[in-house]
């Protein structure tokens, strides 16, 4: 039997996890519902009704406390496709461990109808109505509140010299021939420039074309001796005595001094890498957390496109903007879709790299250097999983990924609790 297990994170987010036992070989896919901290009126809403003695201008006081939430939840395969084939049983809900029961659960499939913008319909074995729902008003350009709204949050504090021009390319195409006419966009770099919000594609692509690099934090390689954030949280932080020698030999190699001085001139890099990366690692987090609060004005479905390589998130204050960001993202229902912009990369030494100290230096400065890239990704892997939307990575195809990213889940299942 193949079940999703939802378990209450905190206060707006529901961790969920499909182990399916279809396939020997099948892996537990991870997904996320929000939480609704609004709770909303539905079918079958458990509601009580209060009256009070009348106050003295004669009016009725009327109190209603709402006993139910509505859940929407959205499960993906190991392929980012949405799945739209599970039943009510298929699901558990846990709050600090003890299972909740699900009063309503129905399944919506959320499709583009001509005129009506996109619309909801019945799920697959799902009884409802007959006729679709619309979802939206039907697309008015000269409208107000539009269908969608969706920010492209283009990381240039982070992407490497060499990845620009591919991403400009690729997100300008999709601009241009994916993008639907009734949503709302803009783009919008770290750096703080944007294009404000528009329907106009040529302003947007025009935007993507200037986006430039600035790379006030970043590591600059190419120095005696060469030590990175992941490096330098090593040395300093953990104490990691392999960390320590490798650093010792990189020293040695780019430098005619003994042992001790390397030691010294080392533990100075990782330090002074160690603070640059920690103002660093809360640049990002701080400025994605930002476009999701002002998002809030925006009246309609909220798409947040991060487009980014990543970047570490190891100190504690950094996980905890982590989990503001999260948290506000689900009160002001915000997805946060995200695109490794690095596409199909390798974790392997760069030939300049190589043959600094000995040959068990390098094994170890290549193992870091793989750990480093994979933890990253981590961070937009966790805003995609903890707000419903999807990480497209391990993929050149980064055209197609932007496309994918701006289309809404086709299935969407709504728990009643």
């Amino acid at each position: 039997m193949r079940r999703l297990t939802i378990v209450v994170l905190g206060p707006a987010v529901w961790g969920v996890q499909w182990c399916g036992n279809m396939n020997p070989t099948s892996r537990c896919v991870a997904v996320v519902g929000l939480c609704c901290l609004v709770f909303f009126p539905c079918a079958r809403l458990a509601a009580q009704q209060s009256k009070e003695a009348p106050p003295p201008n004669g009016a009725t006081k009327i109190e209603v406390h709402v006993n139910a939430a509505l859940v929407p939840v959205v499960v993906r395969d190991s392929q980012s496709h949405t799945v739209g084939n599970l039943n009510k049983e298929d699901f558990q809900v846990l709050d600090k461990k003890k299972p909740q029961a699900i009063t309503g659960f129905s399944i919506e499939r959320r499709v583009e109808v001509q005129g009506f913008g996109t619309v909801a319909e019945p799920g697959p074995g799902n009884p409802g109505a007959s006729q679709p729902r619309a979802l939206a008003p039907a697309p008015d350009h000269s409208a107000e509140s539009p269908e969608r709204f969706i920010v492209f949050l283009f990381d240039n504090l982070h992407l490497p010299a060499g990845d620009l021009a591919q991403l400009q390319e690729a997100a300008s195409k999709m601009i241009a021939g994916s993008l639907a006419e009734s949503n709302l966009a803009a783009v919008v770099s770290m750096s703080g420039t944007s294009s404000g919000m528009t329907r106009d594609r040529a302003k947007l692509q025009d935007a993507i074309m200037r986006l430039q690099l600035h790379n006030f934090y970043g590591h600059v390689g190419r120095i005696c001796p060469d030590i990175d954030y992941y490096e330098a949280d090593r040395i300093m932080n953990k104490h990691d005595p392999m960390a320590i020698d490798t650093a010792i030999q990189n020293t040695l190699s780019c430098c005619d001094c003994t042992r001790g001085l390397a030691l010294i001139l080392a533990q100075n890099a990782a330090r002074e890498s160690l603070q640059i990366g920690d103002q660093d690692v809360h640049i990002a987090p701080g400025f994605i957390r930002e476009i999701v609060r002002k998002m809030r004005a925006m009246a309609g479905q909220r798409t947040l496109i991060l487009v980014s390589p990543g970047f570490l998130t190891m100190t504690e204050g950094a996980v905890a903007e982590k989990s503001e960001i999260l948290d506000l993202a689900a009160h002001l229902n915000v997805t946060i879709n995200a695109v490794d912009a690095r596409g199909l990369y390798t974790a392997t030494l760069e030939a300049s790299d190589r043959n600094r100290g000995s040959a068990l230096a390098e094994r170890t400065e290549s193992q870091y250097r793989g750990s480093s890239m994979t933890l990253s990704e981590d961070i937009m892997a966790e805003f995609a999983d903890g707000t419903s939307g999807t990480f497209f990575h391990n993929s050149n195809d980064l055209e197609g990924g932007l496309q994918a990213l701006t289309m809404v889940p086709e299935y969407v299942y709504l728990l009643e609790l």
